[in-house]
């Protein structure tokens, strides 16, 4: 018989599945012992007991790479530390490519495999025969081996680090059911079991699969993810099947073959899935399998019957469909949920949970230990998330998209196609009238650029995109006349109150204490000087500040104000009310002049602001620019949004304006070397390390991080900079290509577009050097960039490739 439960612990962890039993082994081999992991039926019950158990180590980036790396040695070491065996072996793995485009995409992860630390061979379709004997590679064009990835028991794994964390003091709890989180202020403080015990804690964690968007709803929290059908069938022994193949996977006909003691097991992800759950999950639900739909599957083994012959006369033993978590965007959901405070989730693992599993749970024991993100986990923090994505009819939609994106082509702007027109603007319908073409950015639909008649909208290339030409239109009119931006997405936070400047002092990097009308560009910063967020500020009154954000941050950064400001007397608010137009160009002072017949536009000095009208319209103009020419941003009512706009257009054949979209406004700012939040700035990056040490005022006393920033700003170690590719026929960039001197790999790209203005291919880069990242050692070593796998030479400088000195902005 079981010892009673305790009526405390320091953590509760809801779900005794691979990710449960791994956050309670990392907290026990942290020392936080007094754990307590409760499962409603048994170990491994709900999605874990089924999956494929395939452990691969590359991901989309460096951080999430590093995590698959370290789930790898973890269960290569597992059942030597524990006693339990686990299942894991060395298999390699295989991808292969059947059109162009793919292979592009497979050299270029190549390229960044090796970058970080990951071996990765570039392969022929006889190389894949040969590494997979009887694959018909008729059709093949390349593909990648990864010699290090493997395969293992997901249930055996599961007990091991059930064990491992045991072992350390843990305490697991089969058969204990949990109804809800106990909250209380905002924070959870335990949980309610089904029998109606309750058991306190200072920590809940939800690892508990598709049953925690449930879970998390009740309590008050947003964790969006729904469960999908995930099929795959197991044959009889093959003959000649009994020795170990690399995990193979064929993308471009969502399958995926993996050998399983000498039987085949093919596995799908299809590009339009079967949601599942939309009912509830049923109470009994342990091992289940659900029904079988042999004709949704029947177009993936038709296509795998062709590329492996063998399969034809193969009996199969079984064909299995059972539920697997998806979420919005394809990637896991972790960390502490900002609506209640000391509930964290891990979970909406979208079939990579097993691979995932080791990395994810140190890096939330580590994060509940700390009590921040011990790394850069923005591709997967739970803050991204938002509250149009927690609807069952959104989650539904989306899901039957979602699955199948892990073998999509991966476009760095591929656009969903589910879940759409979330959030439209008041100039929706106008801006789609002028060939708009919308993207969406947290459920806001953006004018990426405008397409004239006949323009391809829909082709996505690693190449040249369709687009190109229409952004060198847009481009064109912000150098040379005024182009005309919506950036209604762009939340305004107002922080007002007695100790408003107190508050703003203490978690901005420069100095606040500015005048009325004044503007600054700053960092909300962290207590270990990492930059929280990346804002523009303008003081209204003595006692009042807008602050200007992100759209795909406004979660986030509302959750870090609000909680910021709960020592000082001031209040935030999200100004719902005011909209945002970017009016950018040499002609746009001239515009606005004749808009408003306000003559002191003409003298408004760069980061200054006024009120003024345009006849019946108030409008607060801010005279700043993201695009690097001479602007304005128009800050008016939302109720007056269109009418402006409508006037600003109809003076189109006056001033030649022109609507420019986001693609402009990004190739732009990488011409400026602007920096972006989310690619180029961290929680984990510095304001030293991302060049923005002007914008920390060094004379402050009383700052978040005003000691640690006074030590950070002698590190010269590494730094963002600006990269440029010259050649006429340089590739696009994307995102973490490696930077060579020589043959020491000293940096990443970390964001990148094409500059239409300089006609050349940019980057922000983040480069190291152990003697110091400065001009002259760039000027004096010769640098070059690898994008799928051919190197091109490179320079980098810390100044912008587009006027240097501001002359155009500022003039």
């Amino acid at each position: 018989m079981s010892n009673p439960l305790p009526n405390r612990a320091e953590v509760i962890i809801i779900g005794g599945g691979i990710i449960g039993c791994s956050i309670a082994y990392h907290l026990a081999k942290l020392g936080i012992t007094d754990v307590i992991l409760l499962e409603r039926r048994q170990l491994t019950c709900g999605t874990t007991w089924h999956a494929a158990g395939l452990v691969g180590q590359l991901r989309a980036s460096q951080n999430m790479t590093r995590l698959a790396q370290y789930s790898t040695q973890l269960f290569s070491s597992l059942a030597e530390e524990t006693g339990q065996e686990t299942g894991y072996r060395h298999t390699g793995s295989i991808t292969l490519a059947l059109n162009d485009e793919r292979l592009q995409e497979l050299s270029r992860q190549a390229t960044m495999a090796r970058a970080f630390g990951v071996s990765c061979d570039v392969i022929t379709a006889s190389d894949a025969e040969r590494l997979w004997p009887g694959l018909n590679t008729e059709g093949v064009l390349g593909g990648v081996f990864l010699p290090g990835d493997g395969q293992t028991n997901p249930i055996d794994t599961t007990l091991a680090l059930a064990k491992g964390a045991k072992m350390q003091g843990a305490t697991i709890r089969e058969q204990t059911e949990v109804a809800e989180v106990v909250i209380t202020q905002g924070r959870a403080t335990g949980v309610r079991l089904t029998t109606g015990e309750t058991i306190e804690a200072d920590t809940v964690v939800l690892a508990s699969g598709m049953w925690t968007h449930h879970l998390a709803r009740k309590a008050g929290a947003i964790v969006p993810l729904h469960a999908a059908e995930h099929f795959y069938l197991v044959t009889e022994p093959l003959s000649g099947f009994d020795e170990i193949r690399p995990t193979l996977r064929i993308p471009d006909e969502q399958a995926y073959f993996k050998q399983d003691a000498g039987k085949l097991l093919l596995g799908a992800f299809e590009k339009h899935a079967k949601p599942w759950g939309m009912a509830g999950i049923p109470d009994d639900f342990c091992f289940d399998a659900l029904p079988a739909d042999f004709d949704h599957f029947e177009p993936v083994l038709s296509q795998a019957i062709e590329r492996f012959p063998a399969l034809a006369e193969a009996g199969i033993q079984l064909f299995f469909n059972g539920p697997e978590s998806f979420t919005p965007d394809n990637r896991y959901l972790l960390g502490e949920t900002p609506e209640v405070s000391a509930l964290f989730v891990a979970a909406g693992f979208n079939s990579i949970g097993i691979q995932s599993a080791g990395g994810a749970g140190k890096v939330l024991a580590d994060w509940i230990a700390l009590k921040r993100p011990p790394m850069d986990l923005w591709d997967v923090d739970i803050r991204r998330m938002h509250s149009f994505q927690n609807t069952p009819a959104f989650l539904k939609d989306r899901t039957t998209e979602s699955l199948g994106l892990l073998y999509d082509l991966h476009w760095p702007t591929r656009q969903f196609a589910t879940g759409r027109n979330q959030i439209k603007s008041p100039l929706h319908e106008l801006l789609m009238q002028h060939g708009a073409v919308m993207g969406e950015v947290a459920g806001w639909e953006r004018p990426n650029w405008y397409a004239q008649p006949d323009e391809d909208v829909d082709t996505h290339t690693y190449g040249k995109p369709p687009w190109f030409d229409a952004c060198t239109r847009e481009s064109q009119a912000i150098q040379r006349t005024v182009a005309l931006f919506d950036q209604s997405s762009y939340p305004i936070f107002e922080i007002d109150g007695p100790q408003s400047l107190s508050f703003m002092q203490w978690i901005c990097g420069q100095n606040l204490d500015i005048a009325v009308n004044q503007l600054v560009y700053t960092q909300l910063l962290n207590d270990r000087g990492g930059i929280e967020a990346d804002i523009t500020v303008l003081r209204t009154t003595p006692t009042c500040f807008h602050i200007t954000g992100g759209c795909a941050t406004f979660r986030r950064d509302w959750y870090y104000l609000v909680n910021g400001a709960q020592n000082f007397d001031c209040t935030v608010k999200h100004r719902e009310d005011l909209m945002t137009l970017g009016l950018m160009g040499p002609a746009s002072t001239r515009l606005l002049t004749h808009l408003t017949q306000d003559p002191q536009l003409t003298a408004l000095p760069y980061y200054r602001s006024i009120a003024t009208q345009a006849v019946d319209i108030p409008i607060r103009v801010n005279r700043l620019s993201y695009v690097g020419e001479r602007g304005y941003e128009l800050v008016v009512n939302r109720d007056a949004l269109v009418r402006l706009t409508e006037r600003i257009l109809a003076e189109k054949k006056t001033f030649g304006v022109v609507l420019a979209g986001f693609y402009a406004m990004n190739a732009c700012r990488m011409e400026k070397g602007y920096r972006h939040w989310g690619d180029d700035l961290s929680d984990d990056v510095n304001p030293f390390q991302a060049g923005l040490g002007f914008c920390v005022d060094r004379t402050k006393t009383e700052g978040i991080a005003t000691e640690t920033l006074k030590n950070l700003a002698a590190d010269h170690s590494e730094r963002l900079v600006n990269l440029a590719i010259d050649a006429n026929d340089a590739p696009l960039m994307i995102h973490d290509e490696p930077i060579y001197c020589g043959d020491e790999l000293v940096g990443l790209t970390t964001s990148a577009a094409w500059g239409y203005r300089v006609h050349r291919s940019l980057a922000i880069a983040a480069v190291q050097n152990s003697k110091g990242v400065t001009q002259q050692w760039l000027k004096a070593q010769t640098f070059e960039v690898e994008v799928a796998g051919s190197r091109w030479p490179c320079q980098l400088q810390f100044h912008a490739f587009y006027d240097p000195n501001g002359k155009q902005l500022r003039g």
